[in-house]
């Protein structure tokens, strides 16, 4: 059997090692278009990788995808985050879960991993192919004919695991073969705010953050971080994730509101602002910081309140109580524009899902050519989710069922 795995990263270096772990015998290919294999596993995670998650609960485990939740679930009962932990280690990688759910090996370097990917296909007799891009594939009778840069080449099965496009042009090939393909968008992105002070906060992260995008039902929370270009940590990028096709269709231009303290109810916090003004009265406002915020996050936020330097408690009034609890629970600031996120892009959209099998990745349209990871209409939050999606997918696809 003569199989090609078009991809050289996480989702075809794993589905390679699988399909010659299942089939022994079989002759099998990497063909990777660009000059190095792996490259985004190099980068993930700030250059430690994050492999997965070490949430096990697989209900909670698939709300993590904004795209392929309930397909993932299915998926999950294959291969999950507790197969993928016990892979790894059994192969000589030990990990580590974080506080955050996190799972990075306990080496906190991505060459861990790389090096035991680049050890099993060659202990198994895997052939890597760099610089070989593929243009199309025609089907002929059973058989899968590849046109690798321009070189025809027959196999029995292929398996897909380019990752995400960026652009619809590069998912033509699988267009033209009659897969129906979600036009790629944007996810995981941060938010720039050219024209907006709390850039000089530059630096501070506040623990839980609410954040909602105005005139839509879009909202997160989590870890919010302030960088010299706007607002980002898990908060963000969440919120980015799971509206991904909404904010490209507003151009990436919108408002959002911040609750900084992770209060929904206005009144709850106007009673704790009323009872700090009973037990503070003579303090100034600006030396005595509510729910424990970060000075200078409380002396920026007092100025966006426009109170005097020499402003005490007892000063407030009710138009000053509500100028607070309305700065605290529903700050707005204008986004214009947004940033990838470090090296690690993540698309929204890929072959549509109704074109693929769950219990097999193969495809529904072409016969013997399946699919793994992110060139699938599938995207993941930030945590190791993407990761998982690509090893739950390429343990399935290389099972080779028809």
């Amino acid at each position: 059997m003569k199989i090609a795995i078009i991809g050289g990263g996480a989702g075809g270096f794993f589905s390679a090692i699988a399909v010659k772990e299942n089939f022994p015998s079989a002759e099998l290919t990497i063909f990777e278009k660009s000059k190095k294999v792996l490259s985004k596993v190099k980068v993930s995670g700030g250059g430690r990788c994050n492999v997965t998650n070490g949430c096990t609960n697989i209900k909670e485990l698939a709300k993590a995808y904004p795209r392929g939740e309930q397909f993932l679930k299915k998926a999950f009962g294959t291969f999950n985050t507790k197969h993928t932990m016990e892979w790894f280690e059994s192969r000589g990688v030990p990990l580590i879960i974080q506080n955050d759910g996190c799972v990075f090996p306990k080496s906190q370097d991505s060459q861990s991993i790389i090096d035991c990917f680049l050890q099993e296909v060659k202990q198994l007799g895997v052939e890597i192919k760099i610089g070989k891009g593929i243009l199309s594939i025609e089907q002929q009778d059973k058989q899968l004919l590849l046109n690798i840069n321009g070189e025809k080449l027959l196999f029995d099965k292929v398996i897909v695991a380019t990752g995400g496009s960026p652009k619809l042009s590069g998912l033509k090939w699988l267009q033209d073969l009659g897969h129906k393909i979600e036009t790629p968008v944007p996810s995981l992105f941060t938010f720039n705010m050219p024209n907006e002070e709390i850039k000089t906060l530059m630096g501070i992260v506040v623990e839980k953050a609410l954040v909602n995008v105005q005139g839509t039902k879009l909202k997160s929370d989590g870890p919010l971080l302030i960088t010299h270009w706007g607002m980002s940590g898990p908060a963000i990028l969440k919120l980015s994730a799971f509206g991904a096709r909404i904010l490209s269709e507003m151009n990436y231009s919108f408002k959002i509101q911040v609750n900084w303290i992770n209060e929904v109810n206005a009144d709850t916090v106007r009673n704790e602002i009323l009872q700090i003004i009973k037990s503070n009265e003579n303090k100034l406002v600006n030396n005595y910081r509510p729910y424990g915020l970060q000075d200078r996050l409380w002396q920026f936020l007092l100025t966006k309140c426009e109170f005097p330097k020499e402003h005490r408690w007892s000063n407030l009034g009710k138009k000053g109580v509500n100028k607070i609890v309305n700065i605290l629970t529903n700050d707005i600031y204008s986004v214009q524009g947004k940033t990838t996120f470090k090296e690690e892009f993540v698309t929204c959209g890929g072959v549509s899902l109704e074109d693929i099998d769950v219990k097999t990745m193969q495809s529904k349209v072409v016969k013997n050519l399946y699919f793994c990871g992110e060139v699938m209409n599938i995207d993941g939050i930030t945590g190791g989710y993407n990761f998982q999606a690509a090893w739950t997918t390429a343990a399935i696809a290389s099972n080779l069922k028809a």
